[in-house]
């Protein structure tokens, strides 16, 4: 009798659809949240996973997905979503489960899919990576594809400086990333202080740029950084991308600001007033977005 985990967050649905897999042969356990799924996952062995993709609170269907995948492998992991017109996403979705399948569904349909899915076995291994190691593996394209950027941007060439000028902070800038990332600090952290950060605001006054230029220089830092995760998305670890890309948006603003004071000393301690230097990192944005319009 195959041991199908049921998760849903639809109580009645729940209820319902358990009641039907029984009478079809299968032995049905049922959660109605990720937290109850991960307790079934990590005491008991299953051979289909059958869950719900969207549910409140902490965690999906992905992150169910990939609590199975790790600790039951053989198991087949079929996700249920009610939005039949699914892009990108769902290419790279289906590459960490073995099906997804359309709700509202007709129980001998949903019935047979499971059967077929148990006869023909889990696809493949995939291989899935967390967002700091992606990036950490591509590192020198996230650099080349920013230097490429900034190489279109007027408003910041117009400081002449080699590849090595201009590029040289963001190895280091990178490895801080990563760093932040595998540590699990809560956004808005203020223990993670970047050496290379303060280093390059002095740096970029002595080059002669401007607070504005080096907001930009930051945005399209941004822009690189997710292009790298959109084209990583078929290994993406999905459980944990939306946390990851926070953070990244928060360490990259951590090291702007950071830059900014440096960079802010050292032009007041220079008498360069007339620097496009802003104090606070709000009227730094508020800048830029005026110039952008």
């Amino acid at each position: 009798m195959p041991k199908i985990l049921l998760v849903d967050d639809d109580k009645d649905l729940r209820q319902s659809l358990a009641s039907v897999l029984e009478h079809h042969g299968f032995e049905v356990k049922t959660a109605g949240n990720v937290a109850e799924a991960l307790t079934f996952i990590s005491s008991e062995t299953f051979d289909v996973l059958l869950s719900d993709l969207h549910m409140p609170g902490a965690g999906d269907g992905l992150t169910v997905v990939s609590a199975m995948r790790h600790a039951n492998p053989s198991a087949v992991t079929m996700l249920l979503t009610s939005f039949p017109e699914m892009d990108a996403a769902a290419h790279a979705i289906l590459l960490q489960t073995d099906e997804i399948l359309v709700k509202p569904m007709r129980v001998p349909d949903l019935v047979e899919a499971i059967r077929q899915r148990l006869a023909a076995g889990p696809l493949s291994p995939r291989i899935v990576e967390s967002v700091a190691t992606i990036l950490e593996r591509s590192a020198g394209e996230s650099i080349k594809d920013w230097f490429h950027q900034v190489q279109s941007e007027e408003s910041i060439m117009v400081v002449p400086l080699s590849e090595e000028e201009r590029c040289g902070h963001l190895p280091q800038l990178l490895r801080d990333l990563v760093h932040r990332l595998r540590s699990f600090k809560s956004l808005g952290t203020k223990e993670l202080v970047s050496i290379a950060a303060n280093e390059h605001g002095a740096v970029r006054h002595n080059q002669g740029y401007t607070a504005s230029m080096m907001v930009e220089e930051s945005r399209l830092l941004q822009v690189c950084i997710f292009r790298t995760l959109q084209k990583n998305l078929a290994t993406i670890d999905f459980s944990i991308l939306l946390i990851g890309v926070m953070t990244i948006a928060d360490e990259v603003d951590s090291q702007l600001s950071q830059a900014m004071k440096r960079f802010t000393v050292e032009s007041l301690a220079g008498g360069h007033a007339s620097l496009d230097v802003y104090p606070t990192r709000q009227m730094m944005l508020a800048n830029f977005g005026s110039r952008r319009e």
